[in-house]
């Protein structure tokens, strides 16, 4: 509380639990306050106005009233619902801080009224200057909501308090009569009741409980017979208005009509908390207004009396009608019990069925691990097909796995070149981090050992116990790095290509041919197409085949994994879709494969491509253009074999053995003997041939006399001659000029004759 003389300062501020902004006007209130009263105030109060609380809810999301819970559940929940108001005042009291040495102090009254709420604290804690924010509100909200909060205080506001509202663009101010500012307006009596309500918080501003229909017919009529008895004595001689105590005449007031704002009861407001502190004054105009007054309230508490027996007779009808429903919800909760039961007995027999056939399956399960292990024992046992290496010849062959003989790595191992009695080899070592793994392995190996193919890289040996697998070795690398010239390797002509494709099917064919069971290879592609020193194509990394038991229909399903294998863009959609998988999933990627041949394009969209091109006549345009003697002919047709084979659904797919290789072996008949006519004309033309060297040039350098010599021979004889050594005559200048075109011209005339060469290896 200030000392006597000192200013003691309020603000009113309004905001919402979280908000770290506070209201606009509040705001505004603060700010104007903080920089024209902090600085002299002797006691600075923020207040901050809260609805009654008059329920508590209940964790089925009802509320009760606090009368009927316990005492100290009802102050733990006052209190933390106070200590989240608390909040509201956070923004603002940062506005405080560096202003000034005085101690801002926040209070939180409860009330539910605003304006009766900040009069009632004016009166009691007599403070000095009030300040409140405000905004300018229209007609329509004025018609609504009435004159509002701060124009309220500000109209019955006592004379000893001053009152600023603070609006965005002025501020109104009510000051306090000369008379009272030139003494002490502290009293003792106000500073001993301001300081109990700063203390206790708002222990006497609790609003009206809600009580039964009976008792508020009671108390109406309680209330009725003592403003009767007030008339009649008001009408002898004039009695100083006293505040009745608040436990009974506030709990016989209706709380909708306690939060109706009416110009009437806040003037009884002002004049009961007058009265408290001021002598009394007899004035006969206060008393007939006062009889007035009375008069009207006689009749508001008839008006709802007969209200209230109307409500009580209408809340009894639906009494009954809640009593009737009450029963028919009973009777179907006992249906619904009834079901729930049947419902948990067939749950029961469920789980009993699903427990024994889940024991049936283990103890299955188990027989077959049994019969796995004898099995595997006897491949182990039984005198293999291919040859045994241990580890130490794996380890010495590949200098201890050294990274420097590494060539390649996949996502089931790394592969390493080394030789076997001086013969050249791979070795590929599998992660077998499981047994199941390592049984499937022994499987393969023992499959793969059997397969033995020219067009399928044979598998040398194995070291079944630490994954290890030995393939013969392909000097030319993979088909990929000639498709997109990784590793500098130079382009395959038309003819090569052609071969090679017709090798691959007739490798597949034989895959998926073997007996007993097909076996279907999932990661067909140009990286696992493999070339020897001859450029006979071989299909490689057959370990990840699988085999299939039974073979079944296009339209059925012959196998299912959970776990795809293979590349993307080259998986089969169906195999990639529903998991299952035949020999025709190899079928779509022979298909990409084929049309990568013809473009020397990326998977991504290819069949999309080369299907419109086909359609629209332009084929050439999306052909390698390495090649540059394509027959469009053999060409097309290539093409359309290959799309055929990437169709989406496998029954649209056609059959590799009887169509497609029969198809393919015509094409590599035709173009080997559009090849037997072309080695004739083999030998290089003579404009090939350096005028000085008599050589095929490697760098052809175009000279000032016009003619082509080979860039090392015409450079020597520059630096010796000054005249041609062709027409014999004087060189203009010694500049030389890159003839690229004949450069390409000889480079293809060399590959052709490279690959002529290799052709016919092949056919002798």
């Amino acid at each position: 509380m200030a000392e006597e003389g000192e200013l003691f300062v309020a603000v009113a501020v309004k905001g919402i639990i979280g908000d770290k902004l506070g209201g606009a006007g509040s705001r505004r209130a603060v700010r104007w306050a903080v920089d024209n009263l902090l600085p002299k105030a002797g006691r600075f109060v923020m207040i901050h106005i809260i609805p009654s609380i008059t329920t508590i809810p209940t964790p089925t999301g009802k509320r009760l009233p606090v009368e009927e819970v316990d005492e100290r559940l009802v102050e733990m929940y006052v209190r933390d619902v106070k200590q989240e108001f608390e909040t509201v005042f956070v923004p603002f009291l940062k506005m405080c801080e560096s202003s000034s040495s005085t101690k801002v102090e926040t209070l939180l009254i409860e009330f539910d009224d605003p304006a009766k709420a900040l009069l009632r604290f004016i009166y009691k804690s007599g403070i000095d200057s009030l300040v409140m924010g405000s905004f300018n509100s229209n007609i329509f909200t004025r018609r609504i909501k009435g004159p509002g909060v701060p124009l309220t205080v500000l109209k019955y506001a006592p004379a000893t308090c001053e009152v600023h509202i603070v609006y965005k663009d002025r501020i109104t101010t009510k000051p306090m009569e000369p008379l009272i500012n030139a003494v002490p307006r502290t009293s003792l009596k106000a500073a001993m009741t301001a300081r109990g309500f700063l203390k206790e918080g708002v222990a006497s501003f609790h609003t009206v409980q809600p009580k039964p229909l009976s008792a508020r017919r009671e108390s109406i009529e309680v209330r009725a017979r003592s403003a009767s008895t007030r008339l009649e004595a008001l009408s002898f001689t004039y009695s100083q208005p006293k505040t009745p105590p608040r436990g009974k005449t506030e709990s016989a007031i209706d709380p909708e009509s306690v939060t109706t704002e009416s110009q009437s009861s806040l003037e009884n407001v002002v004049r009961e908390q007058r009265g408290s502190d001021l002598p009394p004054v007899p004035k006969k105009v206060e008393i007939e207004a006062e009889v007035v007054q009375l008069k009207k309230e006689l009749e508001n508490t008839v008006v709802k009396y007969k209200q209230a027996c109307e409500e009580l007779s209408s809340t009894q009808n639906k009494v009954q009608v809640l009593l009737s429903e009450c029963s028919k919800d009973a009777r179907k909760v006992n249906n619904a019990m009834k079901a729930v039961k049947e419902v948990e007995e067939a749950n029961s027999l469920r789980e009993r069925e699903f427990s024994q056939r889940k024991m049936a399956k283990t103890n299955a399960l188990r027989t077959y691990l049994e019969k796995e292990k004898v099995i595997a024992g006897q491949l182990l046992e039984t005198d293999q097909q291919y040859k045994k290496y241990t580890i130490g010849e794996i380890v010495t062959a590949t200098d201890g796995f050294s990274p420097e003989k590494a060539i390649g790595e996949g996502g089931y191992g790394k592969i390493y070149r080394c030789s076997f009695d001086s013969t050249p080899a791979v070795v590929k070592v599998v992660q077998l981090d499981t047994s199941e793994k390592k049984q499937e392995f022994l499987k393969e190996v023992e499959v793969l050992s059997q397969l033995q193919h020219p067009h399928v890289v044979l598998l040398l040996g194995a070291c079944p116990e630490n994954g290890c697998l030995v393939y013969e070795y392909m000097e030319n690398g993979s088909l990929e790095e000639y498709i997109f010239h990784q590793n500098n390797k130079p382009s395959l002509p038309w003819f090569i290509r052609f071969k090679v494709i017709f090798e691959v099917a007739c490798g597949l064919a034989f895959l998926h041919s073997s007996k007993p069971e097909p076996i279907v290879h999932r990661d067909l592609k140009p990286g696992n197409i493999l070339l020897n020193q001859n450029y006979v194509s071989k299909i490689g990394n057959v370990s990840l085949a699988k085999l299939v038991t039974d073979v079944a229909p296009d339209n059925v399903t012959t196998y299912k994994e959970p776990v795809l294998a293979g590349t993307l863009h080259y998986i089969d959609p169906e195999y990639h879709h529903t998991g299952t998988f035949r020999p025709k999933s190899d079928l779509y990627a022979f298909g990409i494969t084929i049309l990568q041949l013809l473009t020397a394009r990326q998977p991504s969209g290819l069949v999309y491509a080369v299907e419109n091109a086909v359609n629209k006549g332009t084929l050439t345009e999306i052909l390698d253009k390495s090649v540059r003697d394509w027959p469009l002919i053999e060409t097309e047709e290539l093409a359309q074999i290959g799309l055929r084979c990437a169709e989406f659904r496998c029954r649209d797919r056609p059959d590799l053995k009887e169509e497609v290789i029969p198809a393919l072996k015509r094409l590599v008949e035709t173009a080997d003997s559009i090849i037997k006519n072309e080695q004739s004309n083999l030998r290089a033309p003579s404009h090939y041939f350096c005028p000085i060297l008599r050589e095929v040039m490697e760098e052809p350098e175009i000279a000032a006399d016009g003619f082509t010599y080979e860039k090392k021979a015409i450079l020597a004889w520059l630096e010796k001659h000054n005249f041609s050594p062709v027409t014999r005559k004087k060189l203009d200048h010694y500049k030389l000029t890159p003839n690229n075109t004949l450069r390409s011209a000889i480079h293809d005339w060399k590959s052709r004759v490279r690959f002529s060469n290799a052709v016919v290896n092949m056919t002798c």
